[in-house]
């Protein structure tokens, strides 16, 4: 998929936090004036992606300064600990929205239907038009994916209530509006918590998603000259920027030079692994280290 410039992607953030603030507001005077839990439920997850938006560009911000000797890689994490903020807090919104829909569903009050279809079909075009601003770029980072994962969720919500105010107006069925309310928590937790996985694998440095270890090294041992391979280790700096690190005992007649480009190639060919650090040893060498071999 196609990579949008970053300048672009953070003009596209920058309208999305726009329309949210927007949302944010009518939902929050809305919700008070017709009663609607549901309204409420998705104007707090829509404060949350206020908040969340808000970081991811300062994150893209910070990603965009150059690399210092106490920084050698940047500060391309920043948008992985973005990720991860937003998809606590998330976290914390989803359980929240539940309990307050389950009390409202024991205790139900009068809902103003009227009030909370228009707040609500506002909601649903605003998050439609966020969504497909940032629908193009989810791939481009966890960061973007999980700014995309924000606005549609918010997309979902909207539409709840907007079918909640309908049949309330319909049917004056007032447990619409915290059953609207409990779809929402339940749509936010799962996606939540994949974000939230991914980005602690980033952070843990574990092996980034889609890239075999097995068959990594298999490719090594596979370059002519290479004897063995050990101490293999992959993991992510940010979203897109995989890293490898590896010893490489190479034949006594072959050379380090030649291998090393063999190696490089390969695996940038294969894997789409550009920043590679390769450690070329003689097979006597490992007598050398004391570290445990893979």
């Amino acid at each position: 998929m196609h990579r949008a410039p970053r300048h672009l992607r953070k003009r596209r953030l920058a309208i999305v936090l726009a329309i949210s603030t927007a949302i944010l507001s009518a939902e929050v005077a809305g919700a008070v004036a017709a009663r609607s839990v549901a309204l409420l439920a998705d104007a707090g997850h829509v404060l949350t992606d206020v908040a969340g938006l808000g970081l991811a560009l300062l994150a893209m911000w910070f990603a965009e300064r150059p690399a210092s000797p106490e920084r050698s890689f940047g500060y391309q994490r920043l948008e992985i600990l973005a990720a991860a903020a937003n998809a606590a807090v998330l976290l914390a919104v989803g359980v929240l929205i539940l309990v307050a829909s389950v009390a409202r569903l024991i205790a139900p009050v009068d809902v103003g239907g009227r009030l909370m279809l228009i707040v609500g079909a506002g909601a649903l075009l605003g998050n439609g038009a966020s969504t497909w601003l940032l629908s193009r770029d989810r791939a481009a980072s966890m960061n973007m994916r999980g700014a995309h994962l924000e606005v549609a969720s918010d997309l979902l919500a909207a539409a709840a209530v907007v079918v909640a105010a309908v049949i309330i107006l319909i049917t004056g069925f007032t447990r619409a509006d915290s059953i609207a309310s409990l779809l929402v928590g339940l749509v936010i937790l799962p996606r939540t918590m994949r974000l939230l996985r991914d980005a602690a694998d980033v952070l843990l440095e574990a092996a980034p998603r889609g890239v075999d270890i097995a068959a990594v090294r298999q490719h090594i041992l596979e370059v002519p000259g290479v004897v063995d391979a050990h101490d293999l280790h992959v993991w992510s700096i940010g979203s897109g920027m995989n890293v490898v690190s590896v010893h490489v005992v190479k034949a006594p007649d072959a050379d380090a030079g030649g291998l090393l480009d063999c190696l490089c190639d390969c695996l940038a060919d294969h894997f789409d692994i550009e920043h590679s650090t390769f450690q070329i040893e003689a097979p006597q060498h490992r007598e050398h280290e004391r570290a445990t071999h893979d």
